[in-house]
């Protein structure tokens, strides 16, 4: 399942989100070399991890074991693509009330090849579903373009927002991906999903 954790439940899903940070500095810290803040207990936190973000975790619906998380901002808030790669974007990253910015997506390194890809399959479709339960239009995000061809994998409707531009030695993109009642059902048929991915703390809880 996907469970969803904003601001309202970020104190009583603490140790959740820790694992949440300690998997992103595994992942984008030790295993692709970003210098990114890292907490002295070996949490990666940055400046976007505020209490506007929004939280999508892939857990095991038993043991609640993290296998991925992206995190959600807001645009018309401070975001990644708006406040660092905006010259990625030929008119400016969008900024809207129903645009917002995906970030940090990124599975458990634990997980094999097989596990890894269905965890990504299950956060895609959380972002789609929780889009359409929140009237969020598109998405916004900034990616290296060598790891094109993996995000466009799902069959998301994507437009390109700038040409790619080289920063600190890469080739970033930045792109929208559209949400639509049309994208889900293409997931739920392609990867024979369960509709309804999302879960709420309090109804774990329960």
């Amino acid at each position: 399942m996907v469970l969803v954790i904003d601001a309202a439940h970020a104190r009583d899903c603490s140790d959740m989100l820790k694992d949440m940070h300690r998997m992103r500095k595994a992942v984008f810290v030790d295993g692709l070399g970003w210098r990114l803040p890292v907490t002295r207990d070996g949490l990666e936190i940055d400046q976007f991890d505020t209490a506007d973000a929004v939280y999508l975790l892939d857990v095991d619906a038993k043991t609640l074991c993290l296998n991925a998380s992206v995190r959600l901002l807001p645009t018309v808030r401070p975001h990644v693509l708006g406040d660092l790669f905006d010259q990625t974007c030929d008119n400016g990253a969008p900024r809207s009330e129903d645009v917002w910015e995906i970030s940090r997506l990124c599975t458990a390194p634990r997980l094999d090849a097989e596990a890894a890809l269905w965890a990504r399959r299950r956060i895609c479709l959380g972002l789609v579903e929780y889009g359409l339960l929140n009237g969020i239009d598109r998405y916004s995000c900034v990616i290296n373009t060598s790891w094109l061809a993996g995000f466009l994998r799902p069959g998301w409707v994507c437009e390109p927002l700038g040409a790619p531009v080289e920063i600190n030695g890469e080739t970033l993109g930045a792109f929208t991906i559209s949400v639509s009642p049309a994208t889900r059902q293409k997931f739920l048929d392609q990867w024979r999903l369960a509709p309804l991915i999302l879960a709420f703390p309090e109804q774990v809880a329960a």
